[in-house]
């Protein structure tokens, strides 16, 4: 059943209608979240959910729901998509105003939710690793918020793709940041290196999930950014978003990486990971 949810009702996705004065069309003026479903359970949807709230904060916009009532509709989203494994995307704009770059007063923000299937990671990708470019980072000075402004991200995923490869990742001022749509790992004698939380750098749920399991494993972890001269000497380097899960990256603006395939840090991450949506999906 292919039903939305778009401002306090559940109905069909070709009824849903948003005005052409929403600012979200109009200006970019909104936020997002994905967020992963397995065996019809929300994977961290607690930090999904407060990420939400700190974007809302970050662009000085009101949220439409509580946490429980977004929990609710959540729920009953999954449930009129069958459960099983999807991916929820949810998203809010400052809603319907003239077109003005000042914040309207007194308007009511558009809250909008669907659900598409999950698509399981490819097992070529985990046997045999992606490639990925560096680029510049061309992104805003505010990442930790989750705009729904993604041009300059389309543009670099987008020169990725035309250069056979399925992620870009990011470097300003000599440092690795993220990928256009992921975090970024780089593995140097052992020790897990990745950008620490700041305004250049999305507060990944995956990642927070990783870098707990890094920790909880007895692997060595540093919030610390590596520059582009390390990164490209590094034994491996990973990405993880949401939908993505941890991925290896064995070739690195045409180059290998390390031995060419997923290393040995990897494997055990990603086999933590496993065990722990399995885990999850249990206690549910």
């Amino acid at each position: 059943m292919n039903e939305v949810y778009l401002n306090g009702e559940f109905l069909a996705a070709d009824q849903a209608k948003v005005s052409v004065f929403d600012r979200g069309f109009l200006l970019g003026d909104g936020v997002y979240e994905v967020i992963p479903v397995y065996a019809g359970h929300c994977f961290q949807l607690d930090g999904h959910l407060q990420r939400l709230q700190a974007s809302l904060d970050g662009v000085r916009m009101a949220n439409p729901h509580s946490i429980p009532e977004w929990k609710q509709l959540i729920e009953h989203l999954i449930d009129l998509h069958g459960g099983g494994n999807q991916s929820l995307y949810l998203q809010v704009t400052r809603g319907v105003a003239p077109r003005d770059h000042v914040f309207p007063e007194g308007v009511t923000p558009t809250a909008f939710a669907m659900s598409n299937p999950l698509q399981a990671v490819s097992e070529k990708y985990k046997q045999h690793g992606v490639a990925a470019i560096t680029l510049p980072d061309i992104r805003w000075q505010n990442c930790n918020i989750k705009a729904i402004t993604l041009l300059p991200n389309s543009l670099l995923k987008q020169q990725a793709q035309d250069a056979g490869a399925i992620e870009a990742l990011l470097i300003r001022d000599g440092y690795l940041t993220e990928g256009a749509a992921s975090n970024a790992y780089a593995i140097l004698d052992g020790t897990i290196y990745t950008a620490e939380k700041d305004e250049k750098v999305l507060p990944g749920i995956t990642r927070e999930v990783v870098i707990a399991l890094a920790k909880k494993a007895g692997i060595p972890l540093l919030e610390q950014a590596v520059t582009d001269a390390q990164l490209k000497q590094a034994d491996e380097i990973w990405i993880s978003s949401s939908t993505k899960e941890v991925l290896a990256i064995t070739q690195l603006d045409g180059k290998k990486v390390g031995t060419g395939i997923p290393g040995p840090v990897w494997q055990q991450i990603d086999a933590l990971y496993q065990d722990y949506k399995e885990d999850v999906a249990s206690w549910q």
